[in-house]
C-alpha cells in the first residue's frame, strides 16, 4: 500500500484524539462536556483527513464497511419521522401517545424512537471510533505500533494515578470522585470496570508489542510494565477486570510457545510467557500478605458477594425488552424505560441508569437488529482474527482481538462501550486487527503476481 507524506500530519492527529479520548472520555453520560470534547476531537480528524478516509473506503474488508454503514443506520432510522398511524402501531407506543395526551402535545409525525434526543446523543457517540478506524487507516505499520506504545504509556499513567487516589482520604486525584475514596483505582474512569478493562488492553499490548529496538533492558523492562498493569487491574478491584486480565496472559503464553516451536529465542519465549506469570504471581502473592486490609484481599472478597443487584435489574429490563420486541424503544433510550417498568419491590434510593447488560439494553433499546446486529459484529472479528493467522503480526493483531472478546465478555455485566475512551480503543483495536488482515491478504497477492 502507498504512503503518503500526509503520514507525518495524521500521526500526530490521532496521538492527539486518543490522549484527550484517555483524559477526557472516561466519564460516561454524567460528563457531557467531556464526552464533547472528544467528540469534536474526532470530528476535527476526519474533517481534516478527508483523503485517508477515502483510502479506508476503498480498501478496507467489504463487511466491515457494510457493518459500519449497517451500525450508523440503526440510530439513523429510528430518528426518521412516521405518520402518525404508523408510530402508534408500534409496540408498546401507548405510553407516548398517553403522554402527549397529558402535555397537550402535538400528535402527527413523530420518529421512531420514544426520546429522540437521546437516539441523536448514541448516534454522536459512534463518531469517536470512527475517526480512528478510518483516518489512521493509512499509517504505516511501524507507526500503528507506535500508537500501541502510546496506549501502553497511559496505562502506567493510569498506575500512578492510582497510586494517588489509593494515598488519598477523600476524591483526591479522581476525575469524577470515587464509590469508595482512597479504596479502588480509578486512573482516569468514572467506572471501576472501565478502568480494569482499559489496562487489560495495555496488558495485552505490553506483552504481545514488538519492541522499538533491540536491547538487554527491553524483557525486563516489558515485564515490570505487566506487573505493574496486572496490579493495577486488581487494584480497581473489578471482578471482571480480573478475570479479563487472563486474556492478554495467556496470549503471551501462547505467543512464547509459538516462537519456541518456531526455533526462536528459548530466553524470549520463556520470558515473556512463563516468566510473565511468575513474576505476575509472586508479586500479587507478596502484595496479598503485606497489603493493608481493604486492597487486594478486597478484590478477591467481591467475588462472594452475593447481594449483586444486578439480578433484579435485569429482571425488570429483561420485562422492557419483551414489552418493545422486536422493534425495539430508540437506541439510548433505557433509562426512560426503565423507570416506567422498574417493580416496586425492586425500588431503591439509587436510579439503575444502565442495565448492566448491554445485550439486554441493546434489545430493548434496538430489538431483534440490534442483537443481529452485535452477532454480526462478533463473527466478523472471529472471520479476521481468523485470517490472520499466518500473518507475522499476528499477535499484534490478536491483542485487538482479545480486547474486543474482553468488551463483549464485559458486556454481560456491564456497559463498555458507554465510554468514549472504550470507544475509542475499540476503533483502535479493530483498525489492528483489520489493518493486519488487508497487509496480509495485500501480501499473498504480490507474491502471486
Amino acid at each position: 500500500m502507498d504512503r503518503h507524506p500526509s503520514d507525518r500530519i495524521t500521526f500526530p492527529l490521532i496521538i492527539v484524539l486518543l490522549l484527550v479520548a484517555f483524559l477526557a472520555g472516561g466519564g460516561g453520560i454524567g460528563a457531557a462536556l467531556a464526552n464533547l470534547t472528544v467528540q469534536l476531537a474526532a470530528l476535527a480528524v476526519l474533517a481534516l483527513r478527508p483523503r485517508e478516509c477515502a483510502a479506508f473506503w476503498r480498501e478496507s474488508p467489504l463487511a466491515l464497511r457494510l457493518l459500519i454503514l449497517a451500525t450508523l443506520a440503526l440510530p439513523l432510522l429510528q430518528l426518521v419521522p412516521l405518520p402518525e398511524s404508523v408510530w402508534r402501531a408500534l409496540p408498546s407506543r401507548t405510553l407516548v401517545e398517553r403522554s402527549l395526551e397529558f402535555a397537550g402535545g402535538a400528535q402527527g409525525w413523530r420518529p421512531f424512537s420514544v426520546n429522540p434526543l437521546r437516539t441523536a446523543l448514541a448516534l454522536t457517540a459512534l463518531v469517536t471510533p470512527l475517526a480512528v478506524l478510518l483516518a489512521a487507516w493509512t499509517l504505516p505499520r511501524a507507526r500503528l505500533i507506535n500508537l500501541c506504545w502510546i496506549i501502553v504509556g497511559c496505562g502506567i499513567v493510569t498506575a500512578i494515578l492510582g497510586a494517588v487516589q489509593l494515598g488519598a482520604t477523600g476524591d483526591a486525584g479522581t476525575f469524577y470522585g470515587s464509590p469508595a475514596p482512597g479504596e479502588i483505582l480509578l486512573g482516569t474512569f468514572a467506572n471501576r470496570n472501565s478502568t480494569a478493562l482499559f489496562l487489560t488492553f495495555a496488558l495485552a499490548l505490553a506483552l504481545l508489542l514488538p519492541a522499538p529496538r533491540p536491547h538487554p533492558a527491553v524483557l525486563p523492562a516489558r515485564l515490570a510494565v505487566s506487573a505493574l498493569l496486572l496490579l493495577a487491574v486488581v487494584l480497581t478491584q473489578s471482578r471482571t477486570g480480573v478475570v479479563l486480565a487472563l486474556l492478554p496472559i495467556a496470549l503471551g503464553l501462547a505467543s512464547s510457545l509459538a516462537e519456541r516451536r518456531r526455533g526462536g529465542s528459548a530466553g524470549r519465549a520463556v520470558l515473556i510467557g512463563l516468566g510473565a506469570l511468575a513474576v505476575l504471581g509472586a508479586g500479587l502473592g507478596t502484595l496479598m500478605v503485606s497489603s493493608p486490609p481493604g486492597r487486594i484481599g478486597a478484590t478477591f472478597e467481591r467475588f462472594e458477594a452475593t447481594d449483586n443487584p444486578r439480578r433484579f435489574i435485569w429482571d425488570d429490563a429483561t420485562f422492557s425488552a419483551t414489552r418493545y420486541w422486536p422493534l425495539g424503544a430508540g437506541m439510548g433510550t433505557f433509562d426512560e424505560i426503565y423507570q416506567v417498568d422498574e417493580s416496586l419491590e425492586n425500588l431503591t434510593n439509587r436510579r439503575a441508569g444502565r442495565a448492566h447488560n448491554d445485550y439486554i439494553e441493546l434489545a430493548i433499546e434496538a430489538g431483534a437488529s440490534g442483537l443481529a446486529l452485535a452477532a454480526a459484529w462478533m463473527a466478523l472479528i472471529g472471520w479476521l482474527s481468523w485470517r490472520v493467522r499466518r500473518s507475522s503480526q499476528r499477535w499484534v493483531a490478536w491483542s485487538g482481538s482479545a480486547f474486543l472478546l474482553a468488551i463483549a465478555l464485559q458486556s454481560i455485566t456491564d456497559y463498555p462501550l458507554r465510554s468514549q475512551t472504550i470507544l475509542a480503543l475499540a476503533g483502535l483495536a479493530l483498525l489492528l486487527l483489520a489493518r493486519t488482515a488487508f497487509d496480509h491478504a495485500q501480501g499473498d497477492r504480490r507474491a502471486l503476481a
